[in-house]
């Protein structure tokens, strides 16, 4: 405020301007005040440090704030009354295969919505953050100019000259006091102009990175209720699914023998096809209805085609609700997260990718992409946790990485239906090799009459980008 009344015209004995502009040395025009002189030195010149990679410090930032909502995430817990309202709502569904079905694929589209909020905000924050830091640093680098502007602004402030009226005498010094000044304020101003811009832009960034916080926790909170809400429904849909539990270990037992014997996904499907009863008869049945299918008139398979469009087909049926092939463009990817690598990439190990890899936060719900009959749901070989579903017109799809899975082989889901959850940390697995995370990633691989093909035609428009691997 003070630096335009000293430029116009104020006086000072002494006003000695270094090569620096910044570094200036004052002091008072009374002889009996005399003051020793001092000048600010400008810092040696420092080597220079190789500038950050921007993908890389993005990557780096990204992996704490994953680290700091995960730490997060383990604080917020639901409250006894929201636990009690999640299970009064599901004791007041009808006990119904249906509509237990139904409030399960409602479940999942609501919590992968939720599960994308939660990426967004990871990423803004990570975002964010790198913002803050560039900021920092450049008020770091900068620390030494910034040091001699605020010296010489004190200065000023503390030893204002003797006014031109007051002392006649000092005219000429005036004079060249003000040529002297007109030649430094401008610089400082300039630099002070700067250091407040950029302490109100740190300012604006941390308010948002605490106002993207508050979201983000209201965020997780919903997000833990949903998946509570999952699990009871879950818990319920087994009831109504079980059948003999003999049975049912039985069938699991020898699924995990023929998985152990099988040396390819084409194998392991022609086993389970012909060797587990309830795979076998689902097959049949599955298959009679798409013949059947075949057999309808143009007018009924329009009916059928626009019923299914709507999003309202039979939630009785067997058979998917109309032929894969013409499901390109609609299906959704089965986890929120982003894609590293997709079909005929590079795989690191000097072949291409059979399929697409998804890299998700810890615990997603992965939903199937299409209806289908679930051929295998287990472990198999470095694969891991797999499931395969038949989707119809040769066509399989199989997903592997999960953690933990909710569905059984022999029965048939719906597009949007949960099948798993992601772990906690990527599976080692050969389908996964040589990728740049610990986080969880979800391997998809189509199939059409047991050789793999590109799955990107299918996916809906806004999930077929390749993101960076930024992880």
């Amino acid at each position: 405020m003070i630096l335009p009344a000293i430029a116009a015209g104020v006086g000072v004995a002494a006003i000695v301007v270094s090569a620096n502009p910044f570094s200036v040395r004052a002091q008072e025009a009374a002889p009996e005040a005399a003051q020793p002189s001092t000048e600010l030195a400008a810092p040696p010149p420092a080597a220079e440090p190789p500038p950050p990679d921007p993908a890389a410090e993005l990557a780096a930032k990204r992996d704490q704030t994953r680290a700091e909502l995960e730490t997060l995430s383990k604080t917020i817990s639901l409250s006894a009354d929201k636990v009690s309202a999640l299970q009064q709502g599901i004791a007041d569904l009808e006990k119904s295969t249906e509509s237990i079905r139904q409030a399960l694929i409602d479940s999942a589209t609501r919590r992968k919505t939720l599960e994308k909020q939660i990426l967004e905000s990871e990423k803004k924050l990570a975002d964010l953050g790198v913002k803050e830091d560039g900021i920092r640093r450049s008020l770091h680098e900068r620390r030494g100019l910034l040091a001699e502007v605020l010296a010489a602004l004190q200065r000023m402030g503390r030893n204002p000259p003797p006014a031109l009226l007051v002392t006649p005498d000092d005219a000429l010094a005036s004079v060249r006091s003000a040529i002297l000044l007109g030649a430094v304020v401008p610089g400082i101003r300039k630099e002070t102009d700067k250091l407040a811009a950029d302490l109100a832009s740190l300012a604006a960034l941390q308010t948002a990175s605490a106002a993207e916080k508050t979201s983000l926790t209201a965020t997780m909170t919903n997000g833990i209720e949903e998946e509570r809400r999952m699990d009871l429904l879950l818990a319920e849909n087994d009831k109504l699914s079980r059948s003999n539990a003999a049975e049912l270990a039985a069938e699991r037992k020898r699924s995990e023998e023929l998985a152990g014997k099988a040396t390819s996904l084409e194998g392991l499907v022609a086993s389970m096809e012909s060797e587990i009863a309830s795979v076998r008869d689902a097959a049949a049945a599955a298959r009679q209805a798409e013949e059947n299918r075949k057999l309808m008139t143009d007018e009924q398979r329009a009916q059928a085609k626009a019923l299914a469009d709507s999003g309202v087909p039979d939630k009785n049926r067997i058979a998917p609700a109309y032929p894969f092939g013409e499901l390109k463009a609609k299906l959704e990817v089965p986890v929120t997260g982003d894609i590293l690598r997709q079909f005929g990439d590079a795989d690191g190990t000097g072949h291409e990718a059979m399929g697409m890899t998804v890299a998700t936060n810890p615990e997603t719900v992965v939903t199937a992409p299409a209806d289908g009959l679930v051929v295998f749901a287990g472990a198999f070989r470095s694969y891991g946790q797999m499931i395969i579903l038949d989707a119809g017109d040769g066509y399989h799809l199989v997903l592997s990485g999960m953690d933990t899975i909710n569905t059984r082989q022999g029965k048939f889901v719906f597009s949007g239906e949960p099948l798993a959850v992601m772990g906690a940390k990527r599976v080692a697995s050969a389908t996964a090799l040589a990728l740049e995370t610990n986080r969880p990633t979800l391997y998809i691989e189509f199939r059409k009459d047991g050789k793999p093909v590109d799955s990107r035609p299918w996916w809906t428009a806004k999930d077929t980008g390749k993101a960076r691997n930024d992880s």
